[in-house]
């Protein structure tokens, strides 16, 4: 794991379990070198009732963004849940973020006329 990426799990009413740990430290490593404006993930599990969810957040450089899931029957389904839908957020913010200078940019050129 990256030293730059910080991954900090929370187990709340549920046991850790190592290997859902050691597959949330790959994915996040995986989003860290796909979105290099990331610095820290911060996931939450939980028990409610008989599901488990999942709240997951990442912070970095113009980056704050955030993902629930829930309904899910295992910590490593809620796990995969959320951050497949942070993952989601990230790409919309990364492409927005890049797409809007390119769209300015074309607004702002003028047209030749022949």
């Amino acid at each position: 794991m990256n030293q730059s990426v910080r991954v900090r799990t929370h187990w709340r009413n549920l046991p850790a379990e190592e290997t859902t740990d050691q597959y949330l430290e790959r994915r996040c490593d995986h989003l860290m070198a796909e979105f290099p404006e990331a610095e820290s993930f911060e996931i939450s599990l939980n028990v409610e009732g008989k599901e488990v969810e999942c709240h997951a957040h990442v912070d970095g450089k113009r980056t704050r963004l955030a993902a629930h899931a829930s309904g899910a029957q295992s910590s490593r389904q809620a796990a995969e849940n959320v951050l497949d839908k942070l993952e989601r957020e990230m790409r919309r913010d990364h492409d927005k973020r890049i797409f809007a200078n390119r769209r300015k940019a074309q607004k702002s050129q003028t047209k030749r006329l022949e």
